[in-house]
């Protein structure tokens, strides 16, 4: 079998096999067929096992037991880099919007992508959807600095719109690492995108919502993402159901209201 000289070919194909690593996927086989370099994951594609391409991967840090989270973190991002990995660095992009809190944190959300003022500041949920969801982290008694949030991915799409199923197969592995050096006791996945990506399954909201998840040994709950209640206030009641699972779990009492 000829090496892959097309450096194209070959980042493509470093991505996806990186992708399914971190998966802890390392064995790959394809059927017969006819291998065709121009269009490397097409299925009359599968000759041979991949890890016969001679495609080298550089293997990510391994994350071990009671390794630091803040050192771990920061490795992450700089191996994130200025991300070229997906079309989207091309498409109007500022900034990598990493994720923000506490590296230690017992809760953390996840939504599905930055938006025009996360794009701008470089951080998540800043906008008016970040407003409120600080409110909805506040009514459970603690504050955003407590919590750890971030997204499916990293660079905001063009138009807002969402994240196309190639853009989060190719960022999300940063977010698994993520969330394995911050190891919450929970998480909140906010809204379908990052409900249907972390558990890969595809299902309506009414069927994820009011229930707890394994993800990884990490209990998941699935609730409405914030922009979504900004266009259907109607369903903060059923979102704040959601996060009462959640604050029964982690043992939190909302604050108590002050009388004027």
């Amino acid at each position: 079998m000829a090496q892959i000289t097309d450096p194209e070919i070959r980042q493509a194909l470093t991505r996806r096999i990186r992708f399914y690593n971190e998966l802890g996927i390392y064995d790959f086989y394809r059927r017969s067929g006819t291998w065709d370099a121009a269009h490397p994951f097409e299925e009359n594609n599968q000759t041979m096992p991949i890890a016969k391409l001679n495609v080298a991967v550089t293997p990510s840090p391994v994350i071990t037991s009671g390794a630091d989270p803040v050192e771990t973190l920061r490795l992450i991002r700089e191996d994130i880099g200025d991300c070229t990995r997906c079309p989207l660095h091309k498409q109007g992009r500022k900034q990598i919007v990493f994720g923000v809190g506490n590296p230690h944190a017992d809760l953390m959300f996840i939504g599905e992508a930055p938006g025009a003022d996360e794009d701008i500041q470089g951080e998540p949920f800043v906008g008016r959807s970040g407003q409120l969801l600080t409110n909805m982290i506040k009514a459970m008694g603690l504050s955003r600095e407590e919590v750890y949030i971030a997204n499916i991915i990293k660079c905001r799409p063009p138009g807002n719109r969402a994240p196309e199923r190639d853009e989060c197969a190719t960022c999300s592995p940063f977010l698994m690492r993520q969330i394995e050096a911050i190891k919450p006791k929970a998480i909140v996945a906010l809204g379908a995108v990052a409900a249907k990506t972390l558990l890969a399954i595809n299902a309506p909201m009414i069927e994820l919502r009011g229930r707890w998840f394994d993800f990884r040994g990490t209990k998941l709950a699935v609730t409405y993402h914030p922009a979504f209640l900004l266009r259907d206030p109607r369903q903060k009641k059923e979102t704040w159901k959601d996060l009462q699972m959640v604050m029964k779990e982690l043992g939190l009492k909302p604050p108590a209201r002050t009388v004027e």
